[in-house]
């Protein structure tokens, strides 16, 4: 038994199990499992050249679904570690997280939801949640990856407690008779799930800086972060921009991270919980930021969302991505013949090929979307 744990903490020890019932490996706990299973899933592969603001192909440096997913899971160690809660759930909710993502992004998102939407339309939390029960096929006893209870809990809770009635696919699966999925978020949940604000607020600023849509200067009138901003300034005058960027990076999510500490430490405190159950129980999250963090953060969104998103060079490529995938539905629902063997077989009517076209569609790379809608219509000699 870990003794350091917090009373709220999670444990593997007396975690709910698997909808699959699997013997305990004798020198990795269950979370542990749960994170090399997501590492090791052809999906998490697959983020590397998914896009997160910027197309891999506009640059190497820039951040990805995996690169993005990864830092997420560093800062929710950072967190679990603080609040004496187990790190290896939030480390593997944090890298699960976003392995629904279609390619380009947001903006492929839009496209297939719109283009889907006679069948649902799509979310990227669900298909999340479906690549994990479903659609990974890697074990020789199950679909999916049967991870634990608490894992799976914390990807349908990833925006805070799901809301009746469930999607199919998690009312059918045996989490929801399990755990009250309408409640918290275990701290472990909660924990990757401000991570992952912390990592992109503070990595598009970055990103930001590097493609050159404005300069570090412009930050300074920002509150709180503004401060920070004029204090690297002031300190390294004359120091190369990269560098700054860097600098002012690293203090963004140290701020973000030392605030969420503090903020999580007073909510626990006061609520005082005695088991995961008595946080599941809690009328609110335990963690949040402070109110004036909180405000700062939303300042910061707001000028990413004008300076970065709105972009008109992100913009450009948005444009271009739906039509891409818009086009890449429409072709493959008039014609599922065309269809790969593996989904060709699942297209046995409307339905049905509606579902393998979002499979197919949602789980492709930047790069494999490109080649595909090349090989469906440019007039050329087929590449293998």
């Amino acid at each position: 038994m870990r003794l350091n744990l917090a009373p709220w903490a999670c444990r593997p020890e007396t975690s709910l199990g698997r909808a699959v019932p699997e013997p305990e490996s004798p020198y990795r706990s269950c979370y542990q499992r749960d994170r090399d299973r997501i590492v090791h899933s052809t999906a998490f592969r697959r983020l590397e050249y998914k896009t997160q603001v910027f197309a891999h192909f506009e640059g190497d440096h820039y951040r990805t679904r995996l690169t993005h997913s990864l830092e997420v899971a560093q800062i929710a160690r950072t967190l679990a570690r603080a609040l004496s809660v187990d790190e290896d759930l939030a480390e593997a909710i944090a890298l699960a997280h976003d392995l629904g993502h279609s390619a380009f992004g947001h903006a492929g998102e839009r496209a297939l939801d719109a283009a889907l939407a006679a069948w649902g339309g799509f979310d990227h939390n669900l298909q999340t949640f479906r690549i994990v029960t479903e659609l990974e096929q890697r074990y020789a006893r199950f679909d999916g990856l049967n991870l634990t209870f608490e894992t799976l809990e914390g990807v349908v809770k990833h925006n805070g407690p799901a809301r009746a009635p469930f999607p199919e696919p998690i009312a059918r699966h045996p989490l929801a008779r399990v755990i009250d999925l309408e409640s918290q978020p275990t701290v472990e949940a909660q924990v990757a799930a401000i991570a992952d604000d912390v990592a992109y607020c503070s990595h598009d600023v970055d990103d930001g800086l590097r493609a050159g849509f404005f300069a570090l200067e412009e930050l300074a009138p920002l509150p709180l972060f503004g401060s920070l901003v004029r204090s690297v300034l002031e300190s390294y005058p004359g120091l190369e921009p990269a560098r700054l960027a860097h600098e002012t990076h690293r203090r963004l999510i140290d701020a973000m991270v030392g605030d969420l500490v503090v903020e999580a430490r007073r909510r626990l405190q006061a609520a005082d919980p005695s088991s995961p159950d008595a946080v599941r129980a809690l009328p609110e999250p335990v963690l949040a930021f402070s109110p004036a963090m909180a405000e700062a953060v939303a300042c910061l969104r707001n000028f990413l969302a004008e300076r970065v998103y709105k972009h008109y060079k992100v913009n450009r490529m948005a444009r271009k991505a739906e039509r891409l995938v818009t086009e890449l539905v429409r072709a493959f629902l008039e014609a599922p013949s065309c269809l790969p063997d593996r989904w060709r077989e699942r297209a046995t009517d409307p339905a049905s090929t509606a579902a393998a076209v979002r499979d197919y569609v949602a789980g492709m790379t930047d790069r494999y979307a490109v080649d595909e809608y090349d090989r469906l219509f440019r007039m050329e000699r087929d590449r293998p």
